[in-house]
């Protein structure tokens, strides 16, 4: 894993339609859009947050994350409207011993069913393909999240089994959690195509 790719500086990653990079204090609006929102978080083990204070702290600890070699939380930003945050793609659980990392993502429920999520997903397993070399990567899903199934699977991702009563979600109580994999041999079968 070349953990250098992911955090001597933050990585920015452009397509034709979004760009992925750092949240920033001035996106405290559009991030606290997300966050509380109920609906959003229906099937992720976050607790909406309803105060604006509280979200604004988060900012200040995605930076602290991302210095401490934790995780990288990206949003996610419309080519034509660089300065409108419509959701959160993070990659986290770098595991360098079995060359791994593992997933999540949400968007603004203004802006589901337009593709961000599935294009921020694509960006960010090319980057941790072909520029990190991690091996695998994973998500957790929860069964009835059939949108983000659906995006992982659009994306190459498998359907590896499902961990009953395996996870205490915020919010949530104890959780089954499906898993998705794509493993870096999967990843390379897709790029031959």
């Amino acid at each position: 894993m070349n953990s250098n790719a992911l955090f001597h500086e933050f990585p920015v990653l452009k397509s034709d339609h979004l760009i992925l990079r750092e949240i920033e204090d001035c996106h405290l609006e559009e991030l606290y859009e997300i966050y509380s929102n109920d609906n959003v978080f229906e099937y992720c083990g976050i607790i909406p947050k309803h105060k604006k204070d509280t979200v604004l702290t988060m900012i200040g600890h995605f930076k602290r994350d991302y210095l401490k070699k934790s995780r990288v939380k990206w949003g996610m930003f419309p080519a034509q409207q660089s300065e409108r945050l419509v959701g959160i793609i993070e990659a986290f659980e770098f595991n360098q011993r079995v060359n791994m990392a593992t997933i999540g993502y949400f968007l603004a429920e203004a802006h589901w069913g337009k593709g961000f999520a599935y294009e921020a997903v694509q960006m960010v397993v090319r980057f941790l393909m072909e520029e990190v070399n991690v091996n695998r990567i994973q998500a957790e899903v929860m069964p009835k999240n059939e949108p983000s199934k659906q995006v992982l699977r659009k994306n190459g991702f498998t359907l590896e089994g499902t961990l009953r009563q395996a996870a205490l979600w915020s919010g949530k109580g104890i959780v089954d959690l499906e898993i998705y994999g794509l493993l870096q041999e999967d990843y390379q079968k897709r790029q031959t195509r």
